[in-house]
């Protein structure tokens, strides 16, 4: 049925229509009140069914019912990406009564037709005006190609690399995954789609780094380090949520109405709606407090879910819960409400439909493979760089490129959903072949039979190429099974047979660089013992490999730092800098103490970390008071200078500890960060300004509090920041 009205369609679509782009956010003032009577008026004129339709988002694929669409029994679709299909179920929803039209949903996260690094990638380069401009050209190519919504960004917290979907947020901190959270939701936006953040709340905290797992959050924890980022995203305009597969300290957030209704609506004045995740409301039969999908759809109502993402629940049977007395009619009401609501705020009333002609020539842009390249080349991170390896020296006549992964084929992260012209992926072997001069050989070898590197191609051949050449560039990491939602791991090193063969290159004798491109940080000790160099990335997206060429050959000095700490081994999870202090901490020769028998307890690489071709040093921290009120503000400064011989990116922290206060506060805390660019031999003044408002914690009863007493500033590139100041907060 959809296929031969998307052909019919096809026969009637204009031609060279241009294409307007429709920032989206929420009108205020008297437009706002406009929107509200419209509302309260088509409101008035729905049937239940309708209502209850509006509350219902289903999918492309088998099963899919368009008739449902154009009775006005569905509210929003999913996965829909061809422009003609697109067009074609926006029409069957103008076919329908009341006319209102849909909102077409998309977990697009981090591209659409170009393709950016992963968001922990983004995350890495420690720019938000760069990470801000990347989800702007996703949320551009995505409404081109008519979609109005994605499923993004991901804001949860996690300090856990076991879990799969850490590739999908900004990796352990809450102040660097808040700046993060609001640059995202802000160019999304810009770029014409509706933001989502997810998951609401607490999802990165599985036990065990085990997907859909529990979570366990004490009530402090919940409000300092997993809320904020979601705060953030609505302070910066997002018009929908997702909630949490999971259940948050006993009870399923997809009926946790705490959450949902008391505080994202109550204390927060959420104005949006708020969608289940994928067939979430059925499984709280299987949460265990819900003996039937009716009593799923029940609670989940009542608890705050507007819309049942592709469970079916409501569709069946909460038109009958409503009609038994067991939901209220103005439930049901203000759900729709908050669904409409989005709708005029985002102008799908007025938006002209998609043009499939007109989409193609809107991806993949100049202007976005070139933000495309510098989020590539800011997200990756140089983890070491003995004596100096990189970049390629003049002395390097032959390189060997060893690894599948050095030139992409079919993974997941390259698809073309929309089947709008396949990206053009620059290998690596000839991206450093255009690099390097002329007399420098390239050879390839992949070693392994898939980019997941779970068995070899050629092994023999490829330790030949590598015991041959002067450099060795092994281009390693997970792909594939092995990342992504259900991709949980207990082993954190290098999948298949790739650890194997890196052990094998070093024993050829020649130098060797690791090239990663992971979706979290993986076990590294090994590799940070026998390397030259690592090169970290995130999978670098559409130009990925064209970003590692030009830091590999020095055409671009390397700025990417840790957002989410490198364990030394497994057993160390959690690792994260933001520790509390504890009673017994690590003393030279001291059994007795917080500390491993037989591991080192601070990570590999710790947050904030990275290296440079250039050296940074810092030098007269300082503050611009001795003593700040608790209403106040104190600005710190600190002097950077560049060492080295290379203009490069210092990305400038600053950490705060409060020593003695009413709770026990985290060793370290970053409160603030710049991304500068220094000249070799230039000293920069960094300045920041702390509102003391901002420093303060919340108690187990969920209250915020600034405590008077010491403030310690650090000041440094990573949360190992050496330079010191401070200043006292006082009453008054």
């Amino acid at each position: 049925m959809l296929l031969r009205l998307v052909a019919a369609l096809l026969l009637l679509i204009p031609t060279g229509i241009a294409w307007a782009q429709q920032p989206v956010a929420w009108k205020t003032g008297r437009e706002a009140r406009a929107i509200e009577r419209k509302v309260d008026a088509l409101i008035a004129r729905m049937t239940l069914e309708e209502k209850v339709g509006q509350l219902h988002l289903s999918g492309r694929g088998e099963g899919f019912d368009i008739n449902q669409v154009r009775s006005g029994d569905m509210g929003a679709v999913m996965n829909f990406v061809v422009p003609a299909e697109v067009l074609a179920v926006q029409k069957a929803a103008r076919e329908s009564r009341l006319k209102i039209p849909l909102i077409i949903g998309l977990d697009a996260v981090h591209g659409f037709s170009t393709y950016f690094p992963l968001p922990l990638g983004q995350a890495s380069s420690w720019n938000p005006e760069l990470i801000e401009q990347a989800a702007y050209w996703t949320g551009r190519e995505a409404s081109a190609a008519g979609i109005n919504w994605t499923f993004a960004p991901m804001v949860d917290i996690s300090r856990d690399p076991r879990w799969g979907r850490a590739l999908e947020g900004a990796g352990e901190d809450a102040y660097l995954g808040a700046v993060v959270a609001a640059a995202r939701t802000r160019g999304y936006q810009r770029g014409g789609v509706a933001t989502t953040p997810k998951h609401f709340v607490g999802y990165g905290a599985v036990e065990a780094g085990r997907d859909y797992n529990a979570t366990w959050i004490p009530t402090s924890q919940l409000f300092d380090l997993h809320l904020p980022p979601f705060k953030a995203a609505f302070e910066a305009g997002a018009m929908t949520a997702m909630a949490a597969f999971t259940a948050l300290n006993g009870m399923p957030t997809t009926a946790h109405r705490a959450m949902l209704t008391d505080l994202l609506r109550g204390r927060w004045g959420f104005r949006g709606f708020v969608t289940s995740d994928f067939g979430s409301i059925s499984e709280l039969r299987l949460h265990g407090i819900a003996r039937d999908d009716a009593e799923a759809a029940r609670k989940a109502l009542l608890a705050g879910i507007d819309m049942d993402m592709m469970g079916d629940v409501y569709h069946k049977h909460l038109a009958d819960e409503v009609r038994a007395g067991r939901v209220p009619m103005k439930a049901v009401n203000e759900a729709v409400r908050r669904v409409l609501r989005v709708k005029f705020h985002l102008g799908l009333f007025e938006r002209p439909d998609v043009d499939p002609a007109a989409a193609p020539r809107q991806m993949q842009m100049p202007a976005a493979r070139e933000v495309a390249l510098q989020a590539a080349r800011e997200g990756a991170i140089l983890l070491k760089n003995a004596d100096e390896t990189l970049p390629v020296r003049d002395t390097v006549k032959s390189v060997a490129v060893i690894g599948a992964m050095a030139v992409p084929e079919d993974e997941r992260v390259w698809t073309d959903p929309a089947g709008l012209g396949r990206r053009v992926i620059t290998p690596l072997p000839d991206a450093l072949r255009e690099r390097l001069p002329k007399e420098v050989s390239v050879t390839y070898q992949p070693a392994f039979t898939k980019n997941c590197g779970t068995e070899f191609a050629d092994k023999e051949a490829a330790i030949r190429a590598a015991a041959e050449s002067d450099l060795v560039l092994a281009m390693l990491g997970e792909d594939c099974e092995f990342i992504g939602e259900a991709a949980s791991r207990t082993k954190l090193g290098l999948p298949g047979v790739q650890q194997e063969l890196l052990e094998a290159l070093v024993k050829t004798g020649k130098p060797v660089v690791l090239v990663l491109a992971t979706a979290r940080p993986l076990i590294l000790t090994w590799a940070s013992e026998h390397v030259g160099a690592i090169l970290q990335t995130f999978h670098g997206g559409t130009e990925g490999r064209t970003a590692i060429a030009d830091i590999l050959t020095g055409r671009y000095n390397p700025s990417g730092r840790v957002p989410m700490s490198f364990p030394r081994s497994v057993g160390q999870i959690p690792v994260y800098y933001g520790q509390l202090p504890t009673g017994r901490p690590e003393k030279p020769g001291e059994r007795y103490a917080s500390i491993y028998m037989d591991e080192r307890a601070e990570p590999l690489y710790p947050f904030g970390y990275g290296l440079s071709y250039s050296h940074f040093a810092y030098a007269n921290p300082r503050v611009s008071a001795s003593s700040v009120r608790l209403g106040g503000s104190v600005e710190v400064a600190v002097d950077v200078t560049n060492t080295g011989a290379r203009d490069g990116q210092e990305v400038v922290q600053l950490y705060i500890r409060q020593p003695v206060a009413s709770l026990s506060r985290p060793v370290r805390e970053l409160k603030g960060f710049e991304k500068v660019m220094i000249a070799a031999g230039e000293t920069k003044t960094v300045r920041f300004k702390l509102e003391i408002s901002n420093l303060g914690a919340h108690d187990e009863q969920g209250r915020y509090v600034v405590d008077p007493g010491e403030v310690e500033i650090y000041l440094g590139g990573s949360s190992r920041a050496a330079a010191t100041t401070q200043f006292v907060v006082v009453r008054s």
